[in-house]
């Protein structure tokens, strides 16, 4: 049967149905900013959304006080994590209140191959390059660049947000956002977000990598009430993808408060080691190497890193 308003656009003539076309063009073009939907929030709503998750802090399969979203649309995926940290808020706010530091954090996500801050005037960006899961050439690793901004910071509350309007393989619309807020006991509650765009080409490529190489990866959300001495199911496609991803992202943080008491010549090597058990933890999303090869790998990058000009 055809849709009533269908109906109507016949009935009006040719003129309304290439203005309703129009319409839907603009839109189409519009997609990403119609469907992104990662934004920072005050201070209040943070602390509100803190005491919201507290059954599920308390409760969940990561057996910590970690919360994981995430939604796909038709040109965007996104994953966002709630947690709550055991560091003072000041620590991981001066900790991370700073684009060489980020690096540091990025770096040990299996995927990137380099890092470096620049400042040009006002503006601070991250050049990274993404590449395969081994030690590869920078110049054979994808460009994507993150324009850093310290939006807010105060003593009791950050947002801190990189963006990249490109990214390899023709996504689009990279986003990180990392804010936080000090609650009771000394410790930190954050959010960190996740997100990148895709056109019609990018979408399809991505869904042949799920369907070839990404073929049975999962993410953490579970479908379904699983049954009595049965295994979870889990969310796979763009959704997984994003989710491990996200994960990835939330550890190396962790990972690099964590070693903020290790003495200056010991940080990096604790990073890499803690960064490498956390995701152990999770083999069934997140385990793609044995732990000589991370390291070895990372080891080799941090090097290249720290000495390119």
């Amino acid at each position: 049967m055809m849709n009533p308003s269908r109906k109507a656009l016949r009935r009006a003539g040719p003129s309304a149905l290439l203005r309703a076309w129009f319409a839907c063009a603009l839109l189409l073009m519009a997609g990403a900013a119609v469907a992104g939907g990662l934004e920072a929030v005050s201070p209040s709503v943070l602390r509100t959304r803190y005491a919201a998750l507290g059954p599920e802090l308390a409760n969940n399969q990561f057996n910590g006080p970690l919360h994981l979203d995430s939604v796909e649309t038709s040109q965007q995926s996104e994953g966002d994590i709630y947690a709550v940290v055991d560091y003072p808020f000041a620590t991981v706010s001066n900790a991370l209140n700073s684009p060489e530091h980020w690096c540091d954090v990025l770096i040990l996500h299996l995927n990137t191959k380099y890092c470096r801050a620049k400042t040009t005037g006002a503006a601070t960006q991250l050049d990274l390059r993404v590449g395969k899961k081994f030690d590869q050439p920078v110049a054979d690793a994808s460009e994507l660049v993150f324009a850093y901004r310290a939006v807010t910071v105060t003593p009791e509350y950050f947002d801190i947000e990189l963006d990249a309007p490109s990214g390899p393989f023709g996504t689009s619309d990279y986003r990180i956002l990392l804010e936080a807020v000090s609650i009771e006991g000394g410790h930190t509650f954050l959010h960190l977000g996740y997100a990148f765009g895709y056109g019609a080409v990018s979408h399809m490529a991505l869904q042949a990598y799920l369907a070839t190489v990404g073929r049975g990866k999962v993410g953490f959300t579970t479908l379904g009430v699983p049954q009595v001495g049965s295994q979870p199911t889990y969310i796979g496609g763009m959704r997984g993808l994003v989710e491990r991803n996200t994960m990835r992202y939330y550890l190396a943080i962790d990972a690099y408060l964590g070693a903020l008491s290790a003495p200056p010549a010991n940080q990096l090597e604790k990073r890499l080691q803690s960064w490498f058990a956390a995701t152990e933890k999770y083999p069934r999303q997140l385990h793609e190497m044995d732990r000589t090869a991370y390291l070895e790998m990372k080891r080799s990058e941090y090097r290249r890193q720290q000495s390119s000009p």
